[in-house]
């Protein structure tokens, strides 16, 4: 293996002759030279891994020094060393985005670990990481074989999504798989989870029963109204995965903390027709449909099945006695977020306003439809990388800088997440059976009952009956229903995509986070 290479450059440098001796003992090979100019020979002339700089030179400084290397080799790390403790100069150095910042005299185990922090910093995460998670792995193995509660599974997702990210940056494929082959284990037994308990969430109270789609406005938006000075925000970003919030927590903790991030549990079926209404009317599908049946569309209608989000939400502030001035919008375009985020001065007046971002939904729809992003997202780390890529240039971060220059709250969320399918499940309908491939509803449904959930009678969750014989029935885990006909075709188009509206983790446990903006300081 190669040496790493340093150059360092000191008009003293005769003196730092001991440092020099050190490093290089510990294995590191060290061109000591005394001069700006010569240093920029070098860096031109050689191969380096990072460069040590006196700020003091005489003839070129070490500032003019810097400029110049990070004009020609921005990505070169420089570290800056300086007697003075000038708050000028270091602002200086931190412009020119040096990689460290050492005040003189330093000592031998200070440079050696400005070398470590800026050359091995990766490698030592990462095998930090791989070993901790090796213990971890152990943890969570043991506890997904016992009877959880739906707290106890909030715990064990949050800690697979943090390993996950975690991992990433290791890049080390086979503590990746294994972390893969855990999550799967993980998505299957919450599967077996949900269809023990989905039933009794909905028609029992028991102990430990989740936030669910309908109760989600009232248990955590509500209460913050009454408490909130100035306008509270609720901006729900449709089909947003809990591990697509922790990617874009970081930009948003530049201007908010986070004050609580929670886990609710999305109703099935996980679409924006079923669980999105219920989140806006506070009550399940079936209950909208015979309460305000001209707000519901049943699915073998024409038109859009979310057009009435604003008059349920209206009647469920009604309901719970809010009397309140509120807006909402919907954002399905790029200039209707523009348009929103320049008009962001007029809802300052409201006391709630809710916005809905639909792009995450479009682009988890595009990547099953257009290979090109599919190619981008081909899996759910670059998945991530894309979603987080259009939140940082989009009117949607806009949006939340301001609402925090105006010193209000936020509830950010989401109606359902996604899931990577891979497994294909055989299923025979007529054809007038939707075509959703985590979900169908009919009434001459053929399947095999042990490979899904099925709900023969659909008041037992609340859910639409069509027609006397109308049953449902989702798939589990990593599944999606494909047809007989034309089945390998099928099945290789649609294998490896993101779908919703089944029963996963990723599509269930979904992020609801509250965030307080932090204080603008001039």
């Amino acid at each position: 293996m190669d040496k790493i290479r340093i150059l360092w450059a000191d008009d003293e440098i005769d003196v730092l002759k001991p440092h020099i001796l050190f490093l290089e003992q510990k294995g590191y090979e060290v061109i000591a030279i005394n001069n700006g100019d010569e240093a920029l020979d070098i860096v031109r002339a050689e191969h380096l891994d990072i460069v040590f700089l006196d700020e003091n030179m005489p003839g070129l400084s070490g500032i003019e020094t810097l400029e110049k290397i990070k004009a020609e080799y921005p990505n070169l790390p420089v570290v800056m060393i300086t007697k003075s403790e000038e708050e000028s100069i270091m602002e200086d150095a931190i412009g020119s985005n040096i990689a460290d910042y050492l005040i003189k005299p330093v000592k031998p185990n200070q440079i050696l670990l400005s070398l470590k922090r800026n050359l091995e910093n990766r490698k030592l995460v990462s095998e930090k990481s791989t070993m901790t998670y090796q213990q971890e792995f152990r943890n969570i193995g043991m506890e997904l074989n016992n009877q959880l509660s739906f707290e106890e599974w909030v715990d064990i997702f949050k800690r697979l999504t943090r390993w996950e990210l975690e991992l990433e940056k290791a890049a080390d494929p086979g503590i990746i798989e294994v972390l893969n082959m855990q999550k799967d284990e993980a998505n299957l037994q919450f599967s077996r989870f949900v269809e023990k308990n989905y039933v009794s969430w909905l028609n029992d109270s028991p102990q430990g029963k989740p936030v669910l789609s309908h109760t989600l406005m009232r248990d955590k938006v509500f209460p913050h109204l009454a408490r909130s000075q100035n306008p509270l925000f609720v901006i729900l970003i449709d089909n947003l995965r809990y591990d697509q919030w922790k990617a874009i927590q970081p930009m948003i903790e530049e201007f908010f903390r986070v004050e609580r991030d929670e886990v609710y549990c999305s109703i099935l079926p996980t679409t924006t027709q079923y669980a999105r209404n219920a989140v806006f009317a506070g009550l399940m599908p079936n209950e909208i449909r015979k309460k305000y049946p001209q707000y519901w569309t049943d699915e073998e209608d024409e038109g859009t099945k979310n057009q009435y989000e604003a008059e349920l939400l209206q009647e469920q502030l009604k309901r719970f006695g809010k009397d309140i001035r509120f807006s909402y919008h919907k954002v399905l375009n790029l200039n209707a977020g523009k348009k929103l985020a320049d008009n962001m001065s007029n809802l300052m007046s409201n006391q709630l306003n809710v916005i809905v971002y639909n792009f995450v939904d479009m682009l988890s729809h595009a990547r099953t439809e257009m290979e090109m992003i599919r190619e981008l997202a081909e899996d759910e780390a670059a998945y991530r990388s894309l979603m987080k890529s259009w939140f940082e240039h989009s009117s949607l971060f806009d949006i939340l800088r301001f609402i925090a220059r105006k010193d209000s709250e936020v509830v950010l969320t989401t109606d359902h997440g996604s899931v990577y399918v891979k497994d294909p499940v055989k299923i025979l309908g007529d054809r007038n059976v939707n075509t959703n491939l985590r979900y169908k509803y009919g009434k001459s449904l053929k399947y095999n009952s042990k490979e899904v959930f099925e709900v023969r009678n659909p008041e037992d969750v609340f859910l639409p009956r069509i027609n006397v014989s109308t049953s449902y029935v989702f798939a589990r885990s990593a599944d999606f229903f494909a047809y007989p006909n034309n089945y390998n075709y099928y099945v290789n188009y649609y294998r490896n995509t993101f779908q919703h509206g089944g029963i996963s983790i990723y599509e269930m446990l979904i992020p609801v986070i509250h965030l307080k903006p932090k204080v603008q300081r001039i």
